[in-house]
């Protein structure tokens, strides 16, 4: 057994099973023997489950939000959130049973068909970060191709995923298209890896786990999507609206008190109006209310636990300014903005993964590129300028594989998903996500007399 405990309160808030390899076994196999009902489940009966699944993960929407704040210490407004990014999720790849469609290709001699083929079991390894959409990223495109899913919670923040498998059984998935196994990475994670029946991985996590996990899938030619480590650039340029990209400066990487992949970490001010950038950036950080997470109020809530607090606070040094945080219980740790030498300082080249934004000037766009492109990760990142063609030649030179122009939105799961370089390796959501999780099936059919 494992206790959860709430980084709000320090307190344990839950008790859940920690699975063995023998009980991950079992449950893969299971998921492998109701594969091959689910798979021939009609569209239009796949797609109905799949919309009533979305519709009970609505009704719980407050339910699933409290549970949030308790485990992940997530803000109210951000957890409502998420919980309706589930139920978003799901009803958008509720349309793709019905539409999967292959196609017919002119060949000489007969007539040329393709198919989409679900996988089998799918392995999705959901990290502690965003647990409720990143769980929904993996198994609604999945299930909707006809795949089953074993999904792995991180050990920190199980509860919302095991809340969303009963909400799957009381829509109607039958038993084994949906199992949530909470335990340990080195075991049921590893599990997911080594089984020749767990037929593709989908992990997010650190760039470091996710190359064992591309070297273990590599061993059975197993299909792999990695969604990995960031530091993203938010670059000012000096014609840009200067109020509003200050305003929200905070909580591109404050959010989620910084523990998010996508966080605009580095901050690149142009040397013109650095000074001025600045101090409308010190008070929009000075505004940014870290607080009790169950507040309505509240923006930033605390770290995930005490070994994340100590390894954040590691990176801190020459200070330039900070927000508040509370005293007393919790992992709290107040918005920080240092102001970087050099690109060599490490808070400015390693991914922090909290409540830290690290600041440089830049001289021009060539200036900007260069630095933004000046990092072995390309995840996401922003871009703010008055020049609609300075915007789309930064886009173009900029090495990531999400950006935004004058908005630090980083997804829409109408829209790809994934980086580039270490950040990861394949891409989730958008129209295509289905297509990942299937194999083509070419079938020729010979009319020869």
């Amino acid at each position: 057994m494992h206790d959860v405990i709430s980084p709000v309160t320090e307190e344990v808030v839950a008790t859940v099973p920690s699975l063995s390899v023998e009980e991950t076994d079992a449950a893969i196999e299971k998921a492998h023997q109701a594969f091959q009902a689910w798979r021939t489940v009609a569209p239009g009966d796949r797609a109905r489950l799949l919309r009533r699944f979305a519709t009970l993960v609505d009704e719980h929407n407050e339910e699933l939000a409290r549970l949030e704040v308790r485990n992940s210490g997530h803000t109210i407004g951000n957890a409502r959130w998420e919980a309706g990014n589930v139920r978003d999720v799901l009803n958008y790849y509720a349309g793709a049973p019905e539409r999967l469609s292959g196609r017919q290709i002119p060949v000489a001699g007969g007539m040329d068909v393709t198919f989409y083929e679900p996988l089998g079991v799918v392995g999705v390894i959901v990290p502690w970060n965003f647990p409720m959409p990143i769980a929904g990223w993996g198994f609604a495109p999945a299930l909707a191709a006809g795949n089953t899913v074993v999904l792995k919670p991180a050990e920190l923040t199980p509860l919302t995923a095991l809340r969303l498998a009963d909400l799957a059984l009381q829509a109607g998935l039958p038993e084994g298209v949906l199992t949530v196994l909470p335990g340990k990475g080195s075991v049921v994670g590893e599990r997911f890896v080594t089984h020749p029946l767990v037929r593709k991985v989908c992990f997010t996590g650190s760039t470091e786990v996710g190359k064992r996990i591309m070297a273990g899938c590599a061993q059975q030619v197993k299909r792999v999507t990695l969604e990995l480590g960031g530091k993203s650039a938010n670059i000012v340029f000096a014609d840009a609206d200067l109020a509003k990209a200050a305003a929200g400066a905070p909580g591109a990487v404050f959010d989620n008190a910084g523990q998010d992949c996508c966080a605009r970490s580095r901050l690149l001010i142009q040397a013109s109006v650095y000074d001025e950038f600045m101090g409308l950036l010190e008070e929009s950080v000075k505004a940014f209310r870290c607080e009790d997470p169950a507040l309505e109020t509240a923006q930033m809530g605390p770290l995930i636990s005490s070994g994340q607090l100590a390894s954040v606070r590691s990176y801190v040094q020459d200070v330039a300014f900070t927000g508040s945080a509370p005293d007393g219980p919790g992992y709290w740790m107040a918005p920080t903005v240092i102001e970087a030498s050099s690109v060599q300082d490490r808070h400015w080249r390693e991914e922090i993964f909290g409540p830290v934004l690290s600041v440089l000037r830049f001289e021009d766009e060539a200036d900007a590129i260069r630095l933004a492109n000046d990092t072995e990760y390309g995840l996401s990142g922003s871009i703010w300028t008055g020049d609609l063609g300075r915007g789309i030649r930064v886009a173009r030179g900029v090495e990531a594989g999400n950006l935004s122009v004058n908005s630090n939105s980083s997804v829409r799961y109408w829209t790809p998903f994934g980086g580039v370089k270490q950040s990861g390796l394949g891409r989730e959501l958008g129209p295509d996500a289905v297509a990942a999780f299937s194999e083509v099936k070419n079938v020729f059919f010979s009319t020869e007399v």
